[in-house]
Parts: structure tokens; sequence; C-alpha cells
């Protein structure tokens, strides 16, 4: 390695206490879901608090029902991304040990799954309550990216989701046995931040395009045109990162050390993120084609 970065030495817990013999600690992964909502929260309010940016002038919810529908997000994330967790990637080890499935604090989810137990979420509160549901997800799109840039923060606090090793002047140090093994590399092995990448461009790049979308080029008039940008661009954001960033051990063999799920002309394959990230890709371009073409309300 020419040049690398070292790995700033930042503990995953903020704080610990003991009470009654138990230990709690508030982690900067748990901070940062916290704060996501927050401000996705603040972002989606603002904009409810401008009329003439959605269809005929009027906002699809009032402020109650948006803190109500934050509820229900709020458990479409945790039920959704433990499961397609537990399904997708570790699938042998939970149907053998199902007990294990409710243990959030082991660590353990995936963003396609809290992603779809959000949508499942928005449309079941949507039907429950009689609101627009191509607004509400709109909303909820433009709220998103937030979270994502600090949650994509987090996991490099956590030293977890690191990339591939690298030369450039940006790799980052990774500590630990299983970062600094680098076959062929010898000393300090640095890693592609591919966490910061993501944060980079599902969170603040994304987040700038839907925000000049929303209050520059009024997007929310034109309804489901917001949540197709943000399908659109999570899947492409996060389909270029996984060409840098290493695959789920479980799906790593010493013949698949890539990790692909999907095999493509010998050494060229797709990884379980950036298979999953495809039909988002394809459902964002279509929604932002569809709502292009109506008339602008």
């Amino acid at each position: 390695m020419k040049a690398a970065i070292p790995y700033p030495d930042i503990s995953p817990e903020i704080f610990s206490i003991s009470l009654l013999g138990f230990d709690f600690a508030l982690r900067w992964y748990a901070l940062a879901y916290i704060a996501g909502i927050v401000l996705g929260y603040w972002l989606v309010r603002r904009a409810l608090a401008r009329p003439t940016l959605w269809p005929g002038d009027t906002p699809p919810m009032t402020r109650d029902q948006l803190e109500d529908l934050v509820f229900w997000i709020v458990i479409g994330i945790i039920v959704g991304g433990r499961l397609i967790y537990t399904l997708v990637y570790q699938p042998e080890y939970y149907l053998a040990h199902p007990a294990e499935i409710v243990m959030l604090w082991q660590g353990g989810m995936a963003f396609h799954g809290g992603f779809l137990g959000v949508c499942v979420a928005v449309y079941l509160w949507c039907r429950a309550k009689g609101v627009p549901l191509a607004s509400t997800a709109d909303a909820m799109a433009l709220g998103t990216p937030a979270g994502l840039l600090l949650g994509r923060i987090a996991n490099f606090i956590n030293n977890e989701l690191w990339g591939r090793p690298t030369d450039l002047p940006w790799g980052v140090i990774f500590p630990g046995p299983a970062a600094q093994d680098c076959p062929g590399v010898a000393g300090p092995c640095a890693r592609h931040p591919s966490q910061l990448y993501e944060a980079g461009l599902e969170g603040l790049l994304l987040g700038a395009i839907l925000i000049m979308a929303v209050w520059r080029f009024g997007a929310l008039k034109r309804p489901w045109l917001v949540t197709g940008i943000f399908f659109a661009g999570y899947g492409l954001a996060r389909f270029i990162v996984e060409f840098v960033r290493v695959a789920d051990a479980q799906f790593i063999t010493q013949a698949n050390p890539d990790g692909h799920v999907v095999q493509i002309a010998g050494t060229f394959g797709l990884s379980m993120g950036q298979l999953l990230s495809l039909p988002m890709i394809v459902v964002g371009l279509t929604l932002v084609v569809i709502a292009t073409r109506r008339p602008r309300a």
C-alpha cells in the first residue's frame, strides 16, 4: 500500500451504564436510526407546511397523521429489516435457531428488508386512514436519505461493511484480523471505505437531489416522481458501490472469493446487494417515466 489512512479510534458505544446487574449502552448505530427518523420527520413536516408543493395545493396528511405514520414506519423498519436479514442472508442458522430472530441486540439488519417493511407499513396505513398513497410515498422518499447518511456513517464507526483492498490514497486501514486478511498484501492492508461511499451517494447526494427536485422544480406536483427518483437513485448507488464492497461472509468461498450469488461470463457476477438493487432501479425508472408523462397537478 503506497498510502493509506489509519482507522480513527472511535468506540461503537457512546456511553454505557450498569443498572441492577445489567449493562445498557447507547451505540452510534442506534443513535443514527433515531436521528435519521427525527431528521426525516422534520424534513417532511417542512414540506407539509408548504401546501403549494403538493397536488391541488393540498398536503396529503396533517402533522398528527405524520406522527402516527412515523410509528408505523419504525415497526416496518424493524420487522422488515430483521426478517429479510434472517431469511436471505443467514436462513440456515436462523431456521435452526428461530428464537434468535427476535434478538435485535445481537445485530443483523438488511436495508432492503427495512425498505420493504416501510413500503408495507405505508400502504397499510394509507388504506386504514384514507390518505393518498402516491403523495405519502413521495413524502417518505423525501425524508429517507437523512437516515441512510447517518446509518452508513455508523457502519464506518462500527468497523463493518468495509470494502475490498485498495492502494488508493484514501484507503482506510480497518482493524481486526478479518479486515487485515488480504492475500498478497504485505504489511497493513488498506480497504475502500465503502460505508462512506454509500453515505455520500445514498445519503448526501440523493438527499440533495430530492430536496432540489421538490423545492426548486415542484416534483411533488407529479405523484410518484419523488418516489421513483429515490428508488432508482438508491438502487444505482448501491449497485455501483457493491463493486468495491466486500460481500457478506456467507457468500464467500474459496471457489467464489468475491461472494457472487449470480455468475456471469466466468469471473464477472452480481452480489446479493446488486441483485436486490436491480428491481429498485427498474421500478424507480418506471415510476419516473409514468409520473413525467402525466400532466403536472
